[in-house]
């Protein structure tokens, strides 16, 4: 063992195992609040005896039982919960999480996400919950990610905490027949985690890779479970084929990349190849196609493209046209107009986004305002343009997305090509 360990080194520990640690400490515990109080002292006893000590050969199980004990010890001084020693008293069985569950699914993040998305709770307090409490997001990059307050957010959480004590939520999967009930909450919130690791709502960082992984993960166990769900499959598709270009999203100073930009020589080959055959098996019966399934497809379509150029831009723009009619929404109306473009011209999808505009429902989207700059450059509308990048750059929460808006405004010309800003 290292005879010194820096609280940074720790840190990194316990943001990588604080999600599955959480999650295990529900199970044992039966409370969130008193789950969330047990991993917080676990982490700070980490932090005293981890430096001297070094690292445990299991740093997740230690984190566990030190948070089972440190539960104990704030249950023994809550005289009232005094009959919960029993349930608590049993020693933690941390081990080696196997990468294939049975089909009860022995996984408490998974276990842990079925219960905060009980149909007692509201879809987006489903949603919201489960990013707090199992993902590790923080409150204020979910009301971002919700485009609330802060505080608001922080009230609608701890009301779905108490809605699960009082309604008496079980920890648990429930049986296959009642799973699809709450399955529209668990990939949602699966998609709102891999979205948060592919663009960040907040810091520095251009993305995020481990929550990405975090999301492919837990949607291939629901693969496995759920092998007839057609949803599932595209689900993990657009992950998988969306993973396969990360890398190639920024350079090397860390500068954000459109897509006509990135260098597809490094795009990962073996993760496109995996996610076509997924879109294959989610399209494969018409009657049951759904929004992540086709959004698979128009992931699969860009990462088949040899380059920008050759991209098969109508078939793009004709798979947006059904994926408004499965799932209506303004951001899917945004990137359908930037596909349109491409097969009709800008002056079409300019009519749109100006349609968008006077409805007003991505008012505070800073990529709304950047695809009608992007239009109204390539239709020769420079000073046009430049006033809605402005009215962009105040809504931009990352520095590299601050950049990006800047290079389109100082000189970098929108016209060229005809080509939309595509990330």
């Amino acid at each position: 063992m290292d005879d010194v360990i820096d609280h940074s080194a720790i840190e990194a520990v316990y943001r990588r195992e604080a999600a599955r640690v959480l999650a295990t400490l529900v199970r044992l515990v039966g409370d969130f609040e008193l789950a969330e109080e047990g991993a917080q002292d676990a982490y700070e006893a980490a932090l005293a005896h981890w430096p001297r000590g070094g690292f445990p050969s299991n740093p997740r199980a230690w984190l566990v039982n030190t948070g089972r004990h440190k539960a104990i010890d704030r249950i023994r001084r809550r005289i009232a919960l005094r009959g919960k020693l029993k349930v608590l008293g049993a020693e933690a069985e941390i081990g080696n999480e196997p990468d294939v569950l049975s089909d009860d699914i022995e996984d408490d993040q998974l276990r842990l996400i079925f219960t905060c998305c009980h149909p007692a709770l509201a879809l987006e307090k489903r949603v919201a919950l489960t990013l707090r409490v199992v993902c590790g997001l923080s409150t204020r990059a979910i009301a971002n990610i919700f485009l609330v307050a802060e505080e608001t957010m922080a009230q609608r959480l701890l009301r779905a905490k108490a809605k699960i004590r009082e309604a008496g939520i079980p920890y648990e999967v429930p049986e296959r027949e009642r799973l699809a009930e709450r399955l529209a909450g668990v990939l949602a919130v699966a998609y709102l985690v891999f979205t948060e690791g592919y663009a960040p709502s907040l810091g520095d960082a251009v993305t995020r890779p481990d929550l990405c992984a975090e999301a492919i993960r837990l949607v291939r166990l629901l693969d496995r479970l759920l092998p007839d769900q057609l949803e599932v499959a595209g689900l993990l598709a657009l992950m998988l084929l969306n993973t396969a270009r990360l890398g190639g999203r920024s350079d090397a100073a860390g500068e954000l990349l459109l897509l006509e930009e990135q260098d597809r020589s490094g795009w990962d080959r073996a993760m496109i190849t995996e996610g076509k055959a997924l879109v294959e098996r989610a399209l494969s019966q018409p009657g049951r196609i759904g929004p992540y399934g086709v959004q698979g497809a128009i992931a699969a379509l860009h990462a088949d493209a040899p380059d920008f150029d050759h991209t098969d831009w109508p078939q793009i723009a004709g798979l947006y046209q059904v994926l408004l009619r499965l799932s209506p929404s303004p951001i899917v109306e945004l990137n359908a107009a930037a596909a349109l473009s491409m097969v009709e011209g800008p002056a079409r999808a300019l009519q749109l986004v100006d349609t968008l505009a006077a409805a007003g429902a991505l008012e505070k989207y800073w990529p709304f305002h950047a695809a009608r700059a992007d239009l109204l450059g390539r239709l020769g509308r420079p000073v046009e343009a430049l006033t809605a990048y402005r009215r962009a750059l105040p809504l931009v929460r990352l520095e590299a997305e601050r950049r990006l808006l800047m290079r389109r405004m100082q000189g970098e010309p929108p016209t060229r090509a005809g080509k939309p800003m595509v990330v």
